[in-house]
């Protein structure tokens, strides 16, 4: 793990303009681990300008030799992949086996679908007496997350090269050595210089500048509610195209006929992984009035076997925030049945995986996106009950149903106002798009779904 003292601009490494620095601390200790250089508009102007002389010859490059580069960046990734993963668990906390498969795995097997889908992809169909080609839509201001590092580098960028665009990533000033690591990769695939463009830096000021930058054509962001408010307008006042995936408050609906076991263990599990820090985390569990008891004991059961099983949140702010929200949930009347804002150890971001009973659906808790261990488990009455429930946010990320048979699931699935739903624990597709309703955001990643936001279409008449 080596941090650059530059940014990855026009395929070299190059001295930073300012002399700012972001510090780099591991959650785990609170030790400062490395330092990167914050960088300022003018990196990101150099770093788009780049990107725009790079962008006619790749955008004009074969499918067939864009997906054959996709392919080995792949590759690099897979070579690289305990790099990866001890790089992840250094600056995001994240246990190292979950690093291993998730943090290191998902990137692989998103970065190898976009290599097949760049070779297989329609670029060019016949309607009529016209011809209709997708082109690049140009170069691509890609602004990502902490909570998955390198999932959201690789969910932008594959997808922007597969299109035939160029990209200036400006990673969240939390986890910049794994976007540096990931420069390394596309630098050793042999991609064309300017083809990917890397600024480290602050989101109030390198954030702010790419995504304002005139020689931005599309804004991908992925992040809070509040900032993806603020890019899009942006954006809007520019008539610039913008990819946002938002936040969540996504609904686990037990519904009576469901395994009641099964479906309170996954449904925890998937809130425990990445500590919570997960935007399609199923942090609120409904459960029918007649089973609410039951569940409620089995999720207290299952949040304690995790007590040590889990990282840190990522910094000081989150491990506060955190922590808010529960003495709110406590002082507006739910129940704990599990965990508890008091930190569990001494030293690091550490928060106990907390389940609370008794909430109802217009509390703080239910209500709004905590980005922690935290679940809430609300009683309905019937289905209509459960749907309102379900549907009751600004929210519309992700969710999940559970039922005897997956036709009941399915048909409670298609009335709920959300992107994604998981249909009794169903597992995750990387060809499956991925994207929200409402305020949850706008467009879709993964799949050829996520490879038609970086396209644009035009048609000749004949």
């Amino acid at each position: 793990m080596k941090a650059h003292d530059g940014m990855y601009i026009g395929g070299e490494w190059r001295a930073a303009a300012g002399t700012d620095l972001i510090a780099v601390v591991d959650p785990a200790d609170e030790q400062v681990i490395a330092h990167v250089p914050a960088g300022t508009a003018e990196d990101v102007d150099a770093a788009v300008s780049a990107a725009r002389e790079a962008l006619p010859a790749w955008a004009a490059t074969p499918p067939a030799e864009r997906a054959a580069k996709i392919a080995a960046l792949r590759d690099v990734l897979v070579a690289r992949k305990d790099e990866i993963a001890e790089t992840v668990t250094a600056e995001l906390g994240a246990p190292l086996p979950f690093s291993q498969k998730v943090h290191a795995g998902v990137p692989i097997l998103v970065a190898g679908s976009y290599a097949e889908l760049a070779a297989s992809y329609a670029f060019e169909e016949k309607v009529g007496n016209s011809t209709v080609y997708a082109e690049p839509v140009g170069v691509v201001g890609a602004i990502t997350p902490w909570n998955y590092p390198l999932h959201q580098i690789v969910a932008k960028v594959a997808p922007a090269l597969a299109a035939g665009c160029t990209v200036v990533l400006k990673p969240a000033e939390d986890t910049p050595l794994t976007a540096q690591l990931f420069a390394e990769a596309v630098h050793e695939a042999a991609i064309p210089a300017g083809v990917f463009n890397l600024v480290t830096g602050l989101g109030p000021v390198a954030g702010q500048a790419l995504a304002e930058h005139g020689g931005v054509d599309l804004v991908s962001f992925t992040g809070s509610t509040a900032v993806g408010k603020q890019i899009g307008a942006t954006a809007g006042a520019a008539v610039k195209r913008v990819a946002l995936e938002l936040g969540g408050k996504s609904a686990n609906v037990i519904l009576p006929s469901a395994d009641l076991a099964k479906a309170v263990g996954v449904g925890i599990a998937n809130v425990m992984g990445n500590s919570g820090q997960t935007c399609s985390a199923w942090t609120r569990m409904l459960v029918h009035t007649s089973r609410y008891d039951e569940a409620v004991a089995l999720a207290a059961e299952a949040a304690a076997t995790y007590g040590d099983r889990i990282g840190p949140l990522v910094n000081a702010k989150q491990h506060a925030r955190v922590r808010g929200y529960i003495e709110k949930g406590v002082a507006e009347g739910a129940r704990l049945v599990a965990g508890g804002p008091e930190a569990p150890r001494e030293q690091g971001y550490f928060v106990s995986p907390t389940v609370f009973a008794d909430v109802t659906p217009e509390m703080t808790i239910a209500q709004e996106e905590i980005f922690g261990p935290v679940v809430s488990i609300i009683r309905y009455e019937d289905e209509d009950d459960a749907l309102r429930i379900a549907n009751g946010t600004v929210y519309g990320l992700a969710g999940a149903v559970w039922a005897g048979d997956d036709a009941e699931a399915v048909a409670f699935a298609r009335r709920m106002d959300t992107g994604q739903v998981d249909i009794n624990g169903g597992r995750f597709n990387p060809l499956a798009p991925f994207g929200g309703y409402k305020q949850s955001g706008v467009g879709r990643e993964l799949g050829s779904h996520g490879l038609a936001e970086y396209l644009q279409t035009k048609s000749l008449q004949f």
